[in-house]
């Protein structure tokens, strides 16, 4: 009998609820929450100790932005997992932040069920673009 690894999953939003709302859903799918902070700053050198399989990283964020943060960990990691997270409809920045290497990104005004479909198929997407 074979035990799965739990994926470890960093949170980088500077908004506590929703911070906490995302670390319950994370928990119910099974991840290992090993960091969150609530700045970009924080996130860049967290990610650096941790180097966890998923960064889950908000894109307006205090210090240090969400983009200059994804843009500062693909710089060191080319194979890091990133998916941004917005409240933003901006599609502009959505963009940037998938042409500076996010893998995917995440409304935060999804319902949970679907913010977990999101998750995992771009999970599986980033796995297999990997073989």
């Amino acid at each position: 009998m074979t035990t799965q690894k739990k994926m470890r999953v960093m949170i980088a939003e500077d908004e506590d609820h929703v911070r906490r709302l995302i670390r319950a859903l994370l928990l119910k799918m099974n991840c290992e929450v090993v960091g969150e902070v609530n700045n970009g700053m924080d996130a860049v050198e967290m990610f650096k100790q941790l180097k966890p399989h998923m960064l889950l990283l908000d894109i307006n964020m205090p210090l240090k932005s969400g983009k200059e943060a994804l843009a500062e960990i693909r710089r060191r990691y080319q194979n890091a997992f990133i998916i941004m997270l917005t409240s933003l409809s901006d599609t502009e920045t959505i963009e940037d932040c998938i042409k500076l290497g996010a893998s995917g990104f995440i409304r935060k005004d999804v319902p949970l069920d679907e913010m977990q479909i999101i998750i995992r198929q771009t999970w599986k997407t980033y796995k297999e673009s990997m073989l």
